[in-house]
């Protein structure tokens, strides 16, 4: 059993954010029937649904209808940049939404105040059954405009720490900003334990499984949903020696040497 299985819904993106690598495949939504032979190919090996790797999870446009489908076997998660959250305004069947607030941009037109109105009804609808996690990155300008609002909203002190309750359900997480896995950067490190393929998979919209939800590119791809048995995949060569490799603290795969997730 793993701890979640990220699945991507869609690779497609409605914003166009310099700190988030870019995906170089096809760009298309999962279908319904693509969906739901997933689930049943996975339902045994995790209780926890996150339905994003890269891209929008909420310009899908059957994103309501997905989050219903899998909530006989899943507890659904979902990280989204917030601009489109009022298509789940009134779905009470996710268990947590993630919002990273430091995607905001004046650039895209809405004004801040807008862009968390929005996010502050969804939240109203739905804080009583789900858990709401934002995001914010230590150094992004926009936090101090961001926490007056939300103090204003609710009427209380608000403080940039992380696990920090704002109201039931709702808290504040902080992270600094990371480098992305990529073959060309500078960061190299072949030491360091990582929660891969112990903890959590990827699945990428096209089937590909992958070992964690920050190859967005595919390049470990360990085999293809529709034509692999995920217990197949496991038994493998190349995700064993991975897997191993993390636990003795030692980085196989030159992706995993030039990301610094873990060890930022």
């Amino acid at each position: 059993m793993y701890k979640k299985i990220y699945l991507e819904i869609t690779n497609k993106c409605n914003l166009n954010c310099p700190f988030c690598i870019k995906n170089n495949r096809h760009q298309k939504y999962m279908s319904i029937n693509e969906y739901k032979y997933i689930l049943e190919k996975i339902k045994d090996y995790t209780k926890y649904l996150y339905l994003h790797v890269s891209g929008e999870p909420l310009m899908h446009p059957n994103i309501n209808e997905l989050i219903n489908i899998a909530k006989k076997y899943f507890k659904i998660n979902i990280t989204t940049n917030g601009y489109l959250i009022s298509r789940i305004k009134n779905n009470h069947n996710i268990r947590q939404i993630n919002i990273s607030l430091h995607s905001y941009n004046p650039d895209y037109n809405i004004p801040l105040t807008k862009y968390l109105d929005n996010i502050i009804n969804v939240i109203n609808n739905l804080h009583e059954d789900t858990y709401f996690s934002l995001r914010f990155w230590i150094n992004n300008k926009y936090n101090n405009e961001i926490i007056k609002y939300l103090e204003n909203k609710f009427n209380k002190k608000i403080l940039i720490k992380k696990g920090y309750e704002i109201i039931k359900n709702v808290f504040i997480s902080t992270e600094k900003e990371f480098i992305w896995p990529d073959y060309n950067n500078e960061f190299y490190n072949d030491s360091g334990k990582c929660y891969a393929l112990k903890d959590h998979i990827g699945i990428l919209v096209n089937g590909d499984i992958i070992p964690c939800c920050l190859d967005v590119n595919s390049y470990l791809c360990l085999g293809n949903i529709f034509k692999d048995d995920l217990q197949s995949v496991i038994k493998s060569e190349k995700y064993n020696i991975m897997l191993k490799g993390f636990q003795n603290n030692k980085k196989i795969e030159l992706l995993c040497k030039k990301c610094n997730f873990i060890s930022n």
